[in-house]
């Protein structure tokens, strides 16, 4: 058993948490994890595309990335997380976008690899496949990975600067 190829009791976990209700699983996280819980996801890039995985414990389709380890930076974590997942070595570069959900108590650090050739994905751990999706068209997913695709849209648009309101 090892990252790579998860046992037979993580696999099974990994099915009970697809199969459970949102809530029920925001619940379980905020459980273990009682404060906030912080994500590290890649979007990697080729030729136009975003790199999607196929993975055990969500629905439809989402990107490489995970939960950040007590201690560890959210670079580290997402090189460790993209290593598992698709046996890619990656330099994750600077933070694109950080998303904020409050009602979960979670945020995710998306960070923007863009490859110059096609990469040999080798999907592993809880992803079991992998495709190469157009970032506009993309449409199916989970909550998270819809929450985490209409940040990095927004991190790609010009940014609205703020103005002052009063006290001018």
């Amino acid at each position: 058993m090892s990252a790579r190829k998860p046992g037979k009791v993580r696999r099974a976990g990994l099915r009970v948490f697809k199969a459970l209700p949102p809530g029920l699983s925001h619940r379980l996280v905020r459980a273990a994890k009682p404060t906030y819980a912080l994500g590290a996801i890649a979007l990697i890039e080729w030729d136009g595309k975003v790199l999607a995985l196929r993975q055990s414990h969500r629905r439809g389709h989402s990107l490489p990335g995970g939960l950040v380890d007590r201690g560890e930076q959210p670079a580290d974590a997402v090189r460790r997380e993209v290593l598992e997942e698709t046996g890619l070595v990656i330099d994750p570069g600077d933070i694109v976008t950080v998303v904020f959900d409050p009602r979960i108590r979670h945020a995710d650090v998306i960070f923007r690899v863009i490859c110059d050739a096609e990469p040999q994905v080798r999907p592993a751990s809880e992803a079991f496949a992998h495709h190469w999706l157009d970032l506009s068209g993309w449409t199916d997913g989970d909550r998270a990975t819809a929450r985490i695709l209409r940040a990095v849209r927004a991190a790609h648009a010009t940014p609205q600067p703020g103005r002052l309101l009063s006290g001018g």
